[in-house]
């Protein structure tokens, strides 16, 4: 099998040139792709738990925590003691973070409408159902079960 029909090398490929495109976009206004999805995840009234931010995102605690001080660092964000929580911090966004995560939500919003003027209803169910395949056997950890380690 070559590696051009594997499913792992289509996932990474086509994901390398989403990312590659939306850092082209995001690097027209001082930004990347990991701020802005970051600024996305980010509830705009109550602000989120620092600590939510890297499970809902996918990203490792010390990414997060430098992506987080960049921004902070920008005026995109600040920290808020949690109220419900002494110890812990709220990630808020500043009005300026707030302009950032708007224009991030447009780009996002074009590339789905783009994405999906080319395709037909069967065609994006479909490959939601591929995706929630994959994301359930890799968290079942159902891949390599079965593999021989030697």
């Amino acid at each position: 099998m070559q590696k051009e029909q594997t499913i792992d090398h289509a996932l990474r490929a086509t994901w390398q040139a989403v990312a590659k495109m939306y850092n082209e976009q995001a690097l027209k206004f001082d930004s990347t792709m990991a701020m802005a999805f970051v600024l996305l995840n980010i509830d705009k009234e109550n602000g989120t738990p620092s600590t939510s931010l890297g499970p809902l995102m996918g990203m490792e605690p010390t990414s997060l925590s430098r992506i987080l001080k960049n921004m902070e660092e920008k005026g995109a964000i600040y920290r808020e003691k949690n109220p419900e929580d002494g110890r812990g911090v709220l990630i808020k966004l500043t009005d300026f973070g707030l302009e950032k995560r708007k224009i991030a939500k447009q780009y996002v919003i074009q590339f789905n409408e783009s994405v999906k003027n080319q395709l037909t209803e069967q065609q994006i169910e479909c490959f939601f159902e591929v995706t929630k395949t994959i994301n359930k056997l890799v968290t079942e950890k159902a891949i390599f079960e079965n593999a021989h380690t030697k």
